[in-house]
């Protein structure tokens, strides 16, 4: 039987889509990530009492925050007597193409959890997190969500039903993650994109992401170096990025075995060779500078853990 009145849990950053994936592939960055605690309340219902760290100013109201939503999301389907109340710590900044708020729900999903006295299997609480999820991108997508909460690269297919596949990635690899200083909206970054696709780009694409696939559960680095490339997403985003071509190229350049997007970006990442991770790093911020933009980077592993319970 569940007695602890409080919990505090950790979920990591992710990146979504990685290029090929649009929607149904993410993978966790063990860099950084959010943490929530979350309290035992006598009633029903989720009340944010604070938000700290490297985001403040979002909203308090339950209804439109989704660590809230997602909480709140858990208390009603399980129908429990009493509430939570939620005290949000951001790692992660806004608009960074880094699944901020899907961290923010997947935390406050995996605290509650630990208060609620019936066993709630990783799949239940990525449907609670999903509905938090929508708050921010008006839609439900799961590609930030599942690497958040399950670790490592996942591929998820389905919505109403989601399954969950962890997929291997070779020791070897690197994420090396630039976050430029500018700030993109999910809603916009999805608002730019067409509602149809030539034939010829959708068939690259499902070769690509077959490629991709194929490589991470065989080590076949080359592989995945001619499938790591969004031919049909990036093309219509990249405009939004300043010098987001030449930041790719820098990245090519020097080793890396793919570079895109993050997620609706402005952040961008590459995967690399251990050895080559850190050069990476520094032709893809040198490229941001010479566009004027300064950056946040880091050299990552892909997180294989994800969300988890780190203390009260």
């Amino acid at each position: 039987m569940a007695t602890r009145t409080s919990a505090t849990a950790f979920a990591p950053a992710s990146v979504g889509n990685v290029a090929v994936g649009f929607d149904i592939l993410g993978h966790a960055v063990a860099a950084l990530g959010d943490r929530v605690r979350v309290t035992r309340r006598a009633e029903p219902g989720v009340v944010i009492r604070s938000i700290s760290g490297v985001v403040k100013n979002l909203p308090l109201e339950t209804e439109k925050n989704t660590a809230g939503m997602a909480a709140l999301a858990l208390q009603k389907s399980l129908g429990l007597s009493f509430g939570f109340e939620l005290e949000i710590e951001k790692g992660i900044p806004l608009g960074s193409g880094l699944g901020g708020s899907a961290a923010s729900a997947v935390a406050a999903v995996v605290a509650a959890a630990a208060l609620v006295e019936e066993p709630l299997d990783r799949t239940r609480l990525l449907k609670f997190a999903m509905q938090g999820e929508a708050v921010a991108s008006g839609s439900v997508h799961v590609d930030n969500i599942a690497p958040s909460l399950f670790g490592g690269l996942v591929l998820t297919v389905g919505i109403d039903n989601p399954f969950v596949k962890q997929i291997p990635v070779p020791e070897s690899v690197r994420c090396v993650i630039v976050h430029p200083h500018m700030m993109l909206a999910t809603r916009e970054a999805r608002a730019i994109l067409k509602q149809s696709v030539q034939l010829s780009d959708v068939i690259w694409q499902q070769a690509n992401l077959a490629g991709f696939l194929s490589g991470c559960y065989t080590s076949d680095l080359p592989l995945m170096r001619e499938s790591l490339m969004d031919v049909v997403i990036e093309p219509q985003r990249q405009v939004l990025i300043p010098g987001f071509a030449e930041v790719k190229q820098g990245a090519l350049v020097a080793g890396a075995i793919g570079c895109s997007i993050s997620g609706a970006g402005p952040t961008v990442f590459a995967w690399a060779e251990v050895g080559d991770a850190e050069n990476v790093r520094l032709e893809m911020v040198a490229a941001f500078r010479k566009h004027g933009l300064e950056t946040d980077s880091w050299v990552s592993d892909i997180g294989r853990e994800g969300a988890r319970v780190v203390g009260d």
